[in-house]
């Protein structure tokens, strides 16, 4: 094994564990694809990484230059940091409702952080388009660059040159299920490309929270939504441009009811300290495997730790006035 060089080299490459007791419960084998351990903590690492390179590459920007995203955060975390290894400066805006400790790591890893109110897509100062008119209105002699996750195709691209060709290796191409959430699409539409065309039967599925459109998208063919959901990162509303073409052939709505749960058996009886997306993968590749019945392997993504949602996931007060389950420990 290479010893990586810097930030980026050591993006990637991330374990790919059995989750024992998802796997017990359902009579398959499944697997967790480990991306908390990216350096920046995050599978959104890997769309940092390559944002950033292909800008590079192409003369978008050059060290000197600024970055402009709109994000819940994680990948907010990994362009700064990776902007940071690259001699880039980043300006990241987010909606105020994320976590108070997404938003003092940013500042502490020195992005300039703007945040708004949260308001839908459709709404003109949603943040998104915040930070498109920021990047607009900016000038610098050495390049503005809106890296735009949503649609820029070097995210889910990405994940076809990394993710899952890892995962390919890891498993000997054993591989019959796939499920994760969506929120921008690039790790789902990468990794239905990159798996269908070597194994067409292969199952892709994505895992939805409430207040999300793809459920619906999937099965009925329109974006339509209602609820809510804590997580943060994941819960589409659109077909952004990583996830127009994604080759899904299912798909699950996850209430925070059902993931919690999960969530609470990862942390306290497996060990792994994971935040509230990772949960609602491990749901959906539950609900994967009771479709497909024993015997199959089926894999998702273990997106991000808990300690960036500390205060929300273990708050007694803020889950009963949710009317949701605490952990059992609490």
């Amino acid at each position: 094994m290479t010893t990586p060089n810097d930030f980026l080299d050591a993006v990637g490459n991330t374990p790919l564990i059995r989750l024992r007791q998802a796997s017990e419960l359902t009579g398959c084998e499944i697997y967790g694809k480990c991306e908390f351990m990216n350096p920046g903590g995050s599978v959104k690492d890997r769309a940092a990484k390559y944002l950033l390179l292909d800008a590079l590459a192409a003369g978008k920007v050059e060290p000197g230059g600024i970055v402009v995203e709109g994000t819940a955060g994680n990948t907010g975390i990994g362009l700064t940091l990776a902007g940071n290894a690259l001699g880039l400066r980043t300006l990241i805006v987010m909606p105020e409702t994320q976590s108070e400790e997404k938003k003092s790591a940013l500042r502490g890893m020195g992005a300039d952080l703007r945040t708004y109110p949260a308001v839908p897509y459709k709404n003109p100062e949603n943040y998104v388009h915040q930070a498109r008119r920021l990047a607009e209105s900016l000038q610098c002699e050495h390049g503005v660059f809106y890296a735009n996750q949503w649609d820029n195709l070097s995210n889910r691209e990405g994940h076809m040159r990394s993710t899952a060709p890892e995962i390919w290796a890891q498993l000997d191409g054993r591989i019959d299920g796939f499920t994760c959430a969506v929120g921008t699409g690039g790790t789902l539409a990468g990794l239905s490309l990159w798996m269908k065309d070597r194994r067409p039967d292969i199952v892709i599925a994505a895992a939805d929270p409430d207040g999300a459109g793809v459920y619906s998208w999937v099965k009925e063919g329109d974006m339509r939504s209602s609820g809510s959901s804590i997580t943060e990162g994941i819960g589409q509303n659109r077909v952004t441009g990583n996830l127009d073409g994604a080759r899904i052939d299912d798909a699950f709505n996850i209430p925070d009811r059902e993931l919690l749960p999960v969530l609470w058996d990862l942390i306290g009886n497996e060990g792994l300290y994971l935040g509230a997306s990772s949960g609602i993968n491990v749901a959906g590749a539950i609900r994967l495997a009771r479709e497909m019945g024993p015997g199959h392997r089926i894999v998702t993504i273990l997106c991000d730790s808990a300690s960036r949602y500390e205060s929300k996931l273990f708050n007694p007060d803020f889950l009963r006035d949710k009317d949701l389950p605490l952990p059992p420990w609490l």
